[in-house]
C-alpha cells in the first residue's frame, strides 16, 4: 500500500481571518447561502403603497410549492443597524408557507428581509394596548443569531394577533397540525442526493469483510437498536446472539460497532454508548469479549484505548442512574481516558452568550473579554483536542480505540467524525464529507429533530443544543490550519448549517435512520446533497491540492491560541463585520483561472505526447548509431 503521510499544525499555512468591513445600511439576507436555491423561481406581484398613497407593484420570489399565506401593508421594521435618527423602515411584510419576506417602501433604505421560517426559534409580542410609540409590535428570534423587531400601529388597523398567528402557524407547523415545507417543495435536481451514501458500500471501501471484521445485518429490521443503521461493521468472531446480550448492557442498545479502519495497520475506531454498570458494578461477559475482539483484530497492538467524552465527575454521576463507565478490572489491556467535554446544556448556554455578543450590537471595547466569557472557543478546542488524541493513537501508535459518551449520539459523533476527517483524506472532499455526515451523524442517530427543534415551538426544550454546529465549527478550525487540504470552502459549511434549520430539504429531519425510512423521506422530500452537487462549483476551494492531500493524516494544533472565532458565520448579519469584497466571487474567479490553466496544461501534455510519439516512430527507422533522447540521458553520469 502507498505510504501515509502526516501533516502537523505546527507546519501549517496560516490563513487570515475575515477582514472587518465598513458599515453598510443593507441587511439583505442575500448574504445567506439560501440565496442560491435554484430553479425557475416564480415571482408573485404584491401591491403596496409607497407611503404617499401611490400603489407600487413588488415581487416576492417563490419556490416550487411555496404559497403566499398573508400580506401585511405598511409594517415598520426596527432595523438594529440603521444610522441613528433614521427611524423605522416601513414596508410590506409577506408570509408564505416557507419564508418571511419584507421589502421597504423607501428606495433609500435597501433593507430586504428574506428569511426561511424554519430559522425562527420563537415569536414574542412586545408591549400592550397602552404601550406608547414603537414599543408595540412583534419580536422574532432566529436560530442563526438574528432577531427582528416589527413595530405596529394600534390605530392603523394592524391586527397583531393575525400577524402573530400567521407567523407561528407557518414557522411551527408541527405544533399547529401542519407539515414541514420539505414535503411541499417540488424542485427537481439532476442527481439523487439520497444515493450519496450506502452503508454496505462504505464498509467495503474500508476493506470489509476481512478475516477480523464482518458486515453484519443483525440490525436489519432495527430490532437490535432502533437508533443505529440497518447494516454495521462488527468483529467477525462475535455472534448475533452475543450482540443481543451486548445491546442489553449498553445504553439505548448502542453496541460497539466500526466507524473507521486504518488501511495499513487495521487499527480501528469504534463507537458505542456508556455501559450500564450502575452502582453495583454490573458486568457483561459478552461485552468484554466484544471489546477484546476489537483489540485482537489489530495485530499491531496489544492495548486498546477507551475514550469517554465526558468529564469523569459526570460519568461517575451517571452510575447513580444506572449508567457509568468501564472498569479496568473487567476489560483487560484497556486504558481509559476522559476527554472532559461538557454536556448539551452547557453548550446551549455558551451559544446563547455568543448570540448576545454578535447581534445586534458588537461591543468593540469588550470584544475579547465578551468572547472569553462565552467559553465557546474553549469548548471547540476541547472537542478538537479529543479528536486529535484519537487520531494520534490510531495513526501513530497503531492502537484501536473505542469512543463513547452517555448515549453515544452527541459528543461521540463529534469525536469519531472529526478523527475520521483528520485520518482519511476521502472525507475532506466534497462528496466524502457528505458521506461522513450521512454515516456518523444521520445513520448513527444524532437527534437532529430534538437538538434543532424543526417545526415546533418548544424553544425552551432542554434537548435543544448546538452539537452539530460545534462539529462544523471544528471542521472550519482545521481548514484554517490546513487551507489546501479541503476540497470544499467555508461557504459550503455555512450552507450546510443554513439548511440544518431551513426545513427545505429532508436530509436533517427526524432523529434516526429508522424514522427517516418509516416516513419515506427519500421519496417525499429532496436531499440537501442533490442541491449541493448540482451547484458544485460554488462550494469548491480554489486552494485545494488533491495530489498533496492523498492519504495524508492531519494533526492540527488544538490549543486555544490557535482557535479562531468564525466571524464570517456568527457575525455575518452585522454589516460592520462583513468583508468588503465578495469572497465567493474571488473564489469563483480563482476556480475559473485554475480551470483555464489546467486546460492549457492538458493541451500542452497532449501536444508533447504526440511529438514524442512522432519522434519515437522516426527514431526506430534510423540505425542504432542515433540513440534516443532517453538513452542519451541514461549515458550521462551524475
Amino acid at each position: 500500500m502507498a505510504d501515509r503521510r502526516v501533516l502537523s499544525g505546527q507546519y501549517r499555512r496560516d490563513s487570515s481571518s475575515t477582514s472587518p468591513s465598513s458599515p453598510s445600511r443593507s441587511l439583505d439576507s442575500s448574504n445567506s447561502s439560501l440565496d442560491n436555491i435554484p430553479g425557475s423561481v416564480p415571482r408573485l406581484s404584491v401591491s403596496h403603497h409607497d407611503g404617499a398613497g401611490v400603489p407600487v407593484r413588488d415581487e416576492v420570489p417563490l419556490l416550487l410549492g411555496e404559497n403566499v399565506e398573508a400580506v401585511y401593508q405598511d409594517i415598520a421594521f426596527l432595523c438594529p443597524i440603521s444610522s441613528a435618527g433614521t427611524g423605522p423602515i416601513r414596508g410590506t411584510l409577506t408570509v408564505t408557507n416557507y419564508r418571511l419576506y419584507f421589502r421597504p417602501h423607501q428606495r433609500e433604505n435597501p433593507v430586504i428581509l428574506d428569511i426561511p421560517l424554519g430559522f425562527v426559534s420563537r415569536v414574542e409580542k412586545v408591549g400592550g394596548a397602552r404601550t406608547p410609540g414603537d414599543n408595540y409590535g412583534l419580536e422574532i428570534f432566529c436560530k442563526d443569531i438574528r432577531n427582528l423587531r416589527f413595530a405596529l400601529s394600534k390605530v392603523d388597523g394592524h391586527p397583531r394577533k393575525d400577524i402573530f398567528e400567521s407567523l407561528t402557524a407557518n414557522a411551527f407547523p408541527l405544533s399547529n397540525s401542519g407539515e414541514l415545507f420539505a414535503y411541499t417543495y417540488r424542485e427537481q435536481y439532476p442527481g439523487n442526493g439520497w444515493s450519496v451514501y450506502d452503508q454496505t458500500e462504505e464498509l467495503r471501501r474500508l476493506g470489509l469483510p476481512n478475516e477480523s471484521w464482518a458486515i453484519s445485518r443483525a440490525n436489519e429490521k432495527y430490532q437490535l437498536c432502533d437508533t443505529y443503521p440497518a447494516v454495521v461493521g462488527v468483529p467477525a468472531m462475535i455472534s448475533s446472539e452475543e450482540l443481543v446480550e451486548v445491546a442489553k448492557f449498553r445504553s439505548k442498545g448502542r453496541i460497539p460497532v466500526l466507524s473507521w479502519l486504518h488501511p495499513d495497520s487495521l487499527a480501528s475506531i469504534t463507537r458505542c454508548s456508556q455501559p450500564l454498570v450502575g452502582v453495583a458494578g454490573r458486568r457483561c461477559r459478552e461485552d468484554e469479549r466484544l471489546v477484546q475482539n476489537i483489540m485482537d483484530a489489530n495485530a499491531q497492538s496489544h492495548r486498546i484505548y477507551i475514550y469517554d467524552a465526558r468529564p469523569k465527575v459526570n460519568a461517575v454521576a451517571n452510575m447513580a442512574k444506572g449508567g457509568g463507565y468501564e472498569s479496568e478490572d473487567s476489560y483487560q489491556n484497556a486504558e481509559f481516558v476522559f476527554l472532559d467535554i461538557h454536556n448539551i446544556h452547557v453548550m446551549r448556554e455558551s451559544l446563547r452568550k455568543v448570540m448576545d455578543m454578535c447581534f445586534p450590537v458588537i461591543d468593540d471595547q469588550r470584544w475579547l473579554s465578551n468572547l472569553e466569557a462565552t467559553h465557546w472557543l474553549d469548548h471547540v478546542k476541547q472537542i478538537l483536542a479529543g479528536a486529535v488524541k484519537i487520531a494520534d493513537k490510531v495513526e501513530n501508535h497503531k492502537t484501536s480505540v473505542v469512543v463513547h459518551c452517555s448515549d453515544g449520539w452527541d459528543r461521540t459523533a463529534q469525536l469519531t467524525s472529526l478523527a475520521m476527517l483528520l485520518l482519511d483524506s476521502h472525507y475532506r472532499t466534497l462528496r466524502g464529507f457528505q458521506v461522513l455526515v450521512e454515516k456518523e451523524w444521520l445513520s448513527f442517530g444524532h437527534k437532529f429533530n430534538h437538538r434543532v427543534g424543526q417545526g415546533d415551538d418548544k424553544h425552551n426544550d432542554p434537548d435543544r443544543s448546538p452539537v452539530f454546529l460545534q462539529f462544523i465549527d471544528c471542521v472550519w478550525q482545521v481548514s484554517q490550519q490546513f487551507p489546501n487540504a479541503f476540497e470544499f470552502n467555508d461557504y459550503f459549511l455555512s450552507t450546510v448549517l443554513d439548511h440544518l434549520y431551513s426545513c427545505l430539504f429532508g436530509t436533517f429531519l427526524f432523529n434516526s435512520d429508522k424514522e427517516r425510512r418509516d416516513n419515506k423521506l427519500s421519496t417525499r422530500t429532496q436531499s440537501l446533497w442533490s442541491f449541493i452537487n448540482s451547484k458544485r462549483a460554488i462550494f469548491l476551494n480554489p486552494m485545494y491540492c488533491a495530489p498533496l492531500d492523498n492519504r495524508v493524516a492531519l494533526f492540527p494544533v488544538a490549543s486555544i491560541r490557535y482557535m479562531k472565532f468564525w466571524k464570517s458565520y456568527y457575525c455575518r448579519w452585522n454589516p460592520r463585520m462583513r468583508p468588503q469584497d465578495s469572497v465567493h466571487l474571488r473564489h469563483s474567479q480563482l476556480l475559473s483561472l485554475r480551470d483555464q490553466l489546467q486546460a492549457k496544461v492538458d493541451l500542452l501534455n497532449r501536444e508533447l505526447e504526440n511529438k514524442v510519439g512522432r519522434e519515437g516512430a522516426g527514431s526506430r527507422r534510423q540505425d542504432n548509431h542515433n540513440p534516443s533522447l532517453s538513452a542519451k540521458f541514461e549515458s550521462v553520469n551524475i
